[in-house]
């Protein structure tokens, strides 16, 4: 696997207008299954984020779900098994994360287990927190 990306560069493909939307749809039309993943999880922070969006940008059920078989069809989903996740927190723990950065914890160990050479994210921050195998991947799209 040769990139991934978090949830961060996802959600404004599928928004005209959003600040980073160019730069992220251009990563999105470069993705392919066979180079680029997710986390699995990933795709329910999308739907979750794109349902609630305040104004006219706001996706219905239905539009989102056709948003996520649109990633699907260009990044693969990789899952954490229940040792793994215990594993990703107890990293986490050991580092200091807590709260909302859990996630990006766990989008970190689904990098990891991809093998994912770059880490695609707007919020490089919070990757950098995860310790120096997670923070030297991490990029901006």
């Amino acid at each position: 696997m040769k990139w991934f990306v978090d949830t961060s560069v996802l959600v404004p493909v599928f928004i005209p207008g959003h600040i980073h939307h160019e730069r992220s749809f251009k990563l999105f039309s470069q993705a392919d299954i066979t180079r680029a993943a997710c986390a699995a999880h990933t795709l329910a922070e999308v739907y979750a984020t794109v349902t609630r969006i305040p104004g006219r940008h706001r996706a219905s059920g239905e539009q989102a779900l056709r948003f996520l078989e649109a990633i699907e069809e260009r990044f693969r989903a990789v899952a954490l098994n229940v040792a793994e996740y215990r594993a990703a927190i107890r990293d986490a723990a050991a580092l200091g994360v807590v709260g909302g950065t859990s996630y990006d914890a766990l989008i970190g160990a689904c990098a990891r287990k991809a093998h994912a050479e770059v880490i695609y994210s707007w919020n490089t921050q919070h990757f950098l927190r995860l310790g120096p195998e997670i923070a030297r991947r991490v990029r901006l799209p």
